[in-house]
């Protein structure tokens, strides 16, 4: 694996409760639920130098009451895997690939239960609506950051002692 020189991609696809297309085929994220490349199902960019391109990200819906000037919040965030979006090339693509695949989506719900967190500390305003979308906007933000950090540090899945160290740390964080 050492001489290939491919590229692996990542999108961060950002939905709010209004955008999120119900009829596009989705992948909730679930602890058990491990990707396979048959839920890969778009097709390869032709000519492409990447090998594999997971599409993920996070989507909210939430209502709001007030109550003696103060804000409650019932929401909802998900971790989605896009199949229709979600591509690899058979002929290079293995199962070190695969789990570097699969660590993206993990990653994205680690962001998810981090603006969960947020959400739940957060002291909202009658602007709840503009202060949840800037949460949702900051998440995101470190989101696509931390997958770039991620892909360098494995230098996209070929570092194997750091795509399993990375293995190991994400497991651990989704775990806490």
């Amino acid at each position: 694996m050492g001489s290939l020189r491919f590229i692996f991609g990542f999108f961060v696809f950002l939905w709010s409760a209004m955008s999120f297309a119900q009829e596009e085929e989705t992948i909730l994220w679930h602890p058990k639920q491990r990707l396979s490349w048959s839920n890969f199902k778009a097709e390869p960019v032709e000519g492409s130098k990447v090998a594999a391109t997971t599409a993920s990200g996070l989507s909210y819906q939430f209502s709001t009451t007030e109550e003696g000037g103060k804000y409650e919040l019932d929401y909802t965030i998900s971790t989605y895997f896009y199949p229709d979006r979600s591509w690899y090339q058979p002929k290079i693509c293995d199962e070190v690939i695969l789990s570097h695949e699969q660590l993206h989506f993990d990653i994205s719900e680690l962001f998810g239960r981090k603006m969960r967190k947020i959400m739940d500390t957060t002291t909202f305003t009658k602007n709840v609506k503009a202060e949840v979308k800037a949460i949702y906007r900051q998440i995101n933000k470190e989101l696509a950051e931390f997958q770039q950090l991620y892909d360098q540090e494995t230098n996209y899945s070929r570092n194997i002692e750091q795509q399993l160290s990375w293995n190991q740390k994400i497991k651990d964080a989704l775990r806490n």
